[in-house]
Parts: structure tokens; C-alpha cells; sequence
């Protein structure tokens, strides 16, 4: 088997702008070394024999168990419930401050 590969600067550098992270020196070197453990991890787990494995779905035998989707006056509110605590409305809606400038 091969060493593993390790990543350099600039590969870890290019997954932080990726992942929209700004790096230091010390965390590019962290991140250099782990993420290089990881893909090593990853290529042995790659190289095991699987030829004669079944694949496995699901290991506990649960099945989802799911309920109708209804609607309910119990758990609605009416639109004056609904309004009756805010601090400022319009035609029936809450009214809020912009949050974008124009």
C-alpha cells in the first residue's frame, strides 16, 4: 500500500474558500494534518475486501412510523389570535421593519 497522501497548503487553503473559512498559519497546519488522517483513513477502509459482504439497509429492523397529516382547530390559531399580541399591524398582517435598505 502506498503512503498516504497528505494534502498541502494550498489544498487545504482552496477547502477553506469553499467553505467560506477564513485560516490562520496554525489552523492551516491543523487542518493540513487532519484532514490528510482522514483521506488516509479513507483509502484503508478502501482497500478491504467487501466482494463477499451483503449490504446491510438497516441494522435495528424500525420501520418510520408515520401519522396522517390533518389539520386541526385545536392547533390553529384564527387570524385575530394570531395578531391580537403583536405591537404593529397592516390589512391583516404583522407588520415588521425592513430589513434591507433601498
Amino acid at each position: 500500500m502506498s503512503a498516504p497522501k497528505k494534502l498541502t497548503k494550498e489544498e487545504v487553503l482552496h477547502l477553506a474558500k469553499l467553505a467560506n473559512l477564513t485560516l490562520n498559519e496554525e489552523e492551516i497546519a491543523l487542518y493540513q494534518a487532519q484532514l490528510s488522517d482522514i483521506i488516509g483513513y479513507v483509502e484503508k477502509l478502501n482497500s478491504v475486501d467487501t466482494n463477499n459482504v451483503e449490504p446491510v439497509e438497516q441494522l435495528t429492523e424500525l420501520t418510520n412510523v408515520n401519522r396522517e397529516d390533518t389539520s386541526s382547530d385545536k392547533l390553529s390559531l384564527s387570524q385575530t389570535q394570531a395578531l391580537q399580541n403583536t405591537k404593529s399591524t397592516k390589512d391583516g398582517y404583522i407588520r415588521v421593519e425592513a430589513i434591507f435598505d433601498e
